[in-house]
């Protein structure tokens, strides 16, 4: 069952940690085309603004003269500015929520060439590409499927895992791994990341040495 109290838990972690100094409004004066033009807006839409600026390779001013043209150059700009910020970072968000998906950890692991799956926090098997499953046909005994008799050990436990994963953002966790089936086991070595998706605590292991 889909965990329904994530999104205000998210929620109110983010309103605990909303700076006081984002919600102070700031004066700026912002030129495009040899217009000045003078606003007062809360730091954090100036943030967001200067984000979509970025992303639309342009400037502060030409953005804010864009959205002023946009909407008939009313006198109610900082209304549409912040209306513009809000806009872009639902449709961002959305994008996001799309990619950080369990489709797409399943593509992930279904055009890996290598063996590997997903684990959970409770460390069980979620799903393995087909590489993987070879691995356990060819290593375990004949009928085991690689997801109802499978047993899993690592060298290190998950919270070093994560933390380990938290405290480098941008490598993989290298750690030992015993598979076992009836009497049989198999060691290797994984290559350990974070999942992309929006539920923490999921694993992406890829066997970097059968």
């Amino acid at each position: 069952m889909k965990d329904e109290t994530a999104p205000l838990e998210m929620f109110d972690q983010a309103l605990s940690e909303v700076p006081s100094t984002d919600l102070q409004p700031e004066f700026r004066v912002v030129s495009h085309g040899g217009a000045r033009r003078g606003l007062r807006l809360e730091r954090l839409f100036w943030k967001v603004l200067k984000r979509v600026a970025e992303s639309r390779k342009s400037t502060l001013g030409a953005m804010v003269d864009e959205i002023a043209k946009t909407h008939g150059d009313s006198k109610n700009a900082t209304s549409a500015i912040r209306v513009t910020c809000i806009r872009w970072l639902t449709g961002e968000n959305a994008e996001l929520s799309r990619l950080a998906s369990i489709k797409t950890v399943n593509s992930i692991l279904g055009a890996c060439p290598s063996p590997a799956f997903t684990l959970s926090s409770s460390k069980r098997i979620l799903n393995f590409n087909a590489p993987f499953q070879q691995l356990v046909r060819q290593h375990l005994p004949q009928g085991s499927d690689g997801r109802q008799d499978l047993k899993l050990s690592l060298d290190l436990s998950l919270p070093e895992i994560f933390s380990k994963l938290d405290a480098n953002l941008e490598g993989p966790v290298v750690t030992g791994f015993v598979l076992g089936a009836g009497d049989r086991r198999y060691r290797g070595q994984i290559n350990a990341v974070r999942a992309p998706v929006m539920e923490p605590e999921l694993l992406m292991a890829f066997v970097s040495r059968p």
